[in-house]
Formats: structure tokens, sequence, C-alpha cells
């Protein structure tokens, strides 16, 4: 007659609710370029001063600046979006939503900011799935903020951006990088340096893989390539490289640059088969 009572349900926390109502938000890019402008002040505010100065590696260096700038950044997305995943330098994986991760490098370039090396970056990335939608890189020193949004373009400053127009290498200034394990790596890409250095006008190395592939966006470089990379080194810049109109892959060739082993290729469409040709050959040698 009355039949079964159903079992009591527990109401939701307000955690919970919060939890339920963000993970249906997503951020804008003005909120991610705000984010890359603020950890950048902290980064301007310390340059120059002598730091807290310890090793992950032989020669992979951590200041306190990186510990102080993440700190912010994951204090705010946290904060904003609790249930988003976050992938950050300095501590790691932060586990959410498998919809929404964030990519964090709250000071790229380390080793230039510990000698006082006027070059390195903030870089902030937001995937939905298995694209980047949103990034920005900021230039704390020279107040250059480059950003993109999938679909709609890629800027400096507020100012469209888009690469060079070489056609040949020998018109091309290019920059690459080089794994912090190069003393034991047998991947060391000196090869490759030496290959591009003899068919370009040059070949840089400025150590900072965000802002390399923001230069090249914004046609400042021709060409970078660099192996033994991690997710937050490429994803942000590779979407501005991308969205400015350049050709972004791994350094074979793959297109989706966001699963391991990462590795990058960025250039315009003329010069990208042409670097591409020379990465794959010296594979094989």
């Amino acid at each position: 007659m009355f039949g079964r009572a159903e079992p009591a349900q527990t109401p939701p926390t307000s955690l919970e609710l919060r939890n339920s109502y963000y993970k249906y938000m997503e951020p804008t890019l003005s909120e991610v370029e705000t984010l890359a402008r603020n950890a950048g002040e902290i980064l301007r505010a310390g340059y120059g001063r002598r730091h807290q100065i310890n090793h992950k590696g032989l020669i992979d260096l951590v200041t306190e600046i990186d510990q102080q700038s993440e700190a912010y950044l994951l204090g705010e997305i946290r904060g904003r979006f609790p249930s988003h995943s976050i992938m950050a330098e300095e501590s790691g994986a932060w586990s959410g939503q498998d919809c929404c991760l964030w990519h964090v490098d709250p000071l790229d370039g380390t080793v230039n900011y510990a000698h006082g090396v006027p070059f390195f970056s903030v870089s902030i990335a937001y995937q939905e799935g298995s694209q980047v939608q949103l990034g920005a890189v900021y230039d704390p020193l020279r107040d250059e903020l480059f950003s993109a949004e999938r679909g709609q373009g890629a800027w400096l400053n507020g100012a469209p951006i888009q690469p060079a127009l070489a056609t040949d290498l020998n018109q091309c200034l290019l920059v690459t990088g080089f794994p912090y394990d190069i003393r034991t790596s047998p991947e060391k890409n000196l090869d490759n340096y030496a290959r591009f250095s003899m068919l370009s006008q040059g070949v840089r190395r400025l150590g900072s893989s965000a802002l390399d592939l923001c230069y090249v966006a914004s046609g400042r470089l021709d060409g970078y390539w660099e192996m033994k990379l991690h997710s937050w080194d490429l994803a942000a810049g590779g979407l501005i490289a991308e969205q400015a109109g350049a050709l972004v892959t791994k350094a074979d060739g793959d297109a989706d640059i966001l699963t391991p082993p990462y590795s990058i290729l960025a250039a315009n469409r003329d010069i990208h088969p042409l670097m591409l040709d020379i990465l794959l050959e010296s594979a094989k040698a």
C-alpha cells in the first residue's frame, strides 16, 4: 500500500555545489592574460636580487620566485575553477575534471633569471579536451603580452601578429634549446644545431621556449625546434604560433604536440617542411 521507502539523500555540501557550478565555467582570454600579467609582476619585483636557488637536476634550477609565482597562479586557478585539472612545472599534476586542463609555467627561463639575464616569461594555457583554447605568455621586463584564442587569432599587446615571410633557410634566423640532461642524454640536439647553423643566417639559444615560440609567431625569428620538453613549455606558445599562422608540430611532424614525448617544430608554412626534412634526415643518421 505504502511501498518501500526511498533512502534519504544526503544534501550536497556548499563546496560540492560550487564545484558543480564551476565545472561548466570556462575562463576568458582576458582572465588568462590577467593571470599572466600578475604573475609577471612577481617576477619583475624579484628580478636582479640574490635568490634562493635549489637544483632539480645538475643544471636545472628553481628559485623562490618560481615558487611564489606558481603559488599565486595555483591559488587563483583553483579558487576560480576548483574542478579543473592543472599541470604545473614546480608542483606537478593537480587532479580534476578531464575536460579542463591548465598548463602553467610560472617562470620559463629560470637559469636566465637566476643569472640576471633579461629573457624569461610566464606561460599559461587552458586546454579543453585535446586542444588548447587559450594561451598567454608574458615578458614582464619588456611588458610584452603575447596571447591567443583558438579560432580568433594571436596578438602582442592587443595588436595582431603573424610569422615572417621567409621562403628559404638562407633567409632565416632560427632558435633552439638543449635538454637539461645534455651531458648524459643521447639526444643532445648538437648535431641539428650544427646542421641548421650551416644552412641559415644563424641559430640562437635564448633560454625561454615560450618566448621562442612567440618570437616565431610575431616574425622576430623564422623557426624554432627543440626536443625533450614538457607540456607547460609549449602549450601556450604553440597555440600563439599556430593562431598567428605558423605551422606547429612535433619535431617528427606529428601534429599532436600535447602527447609525450614532447618536442616542437614551429615555422611559417614554407620553412616548416624544409626544417622537418632536415630533422627527419638527422633522426635516421
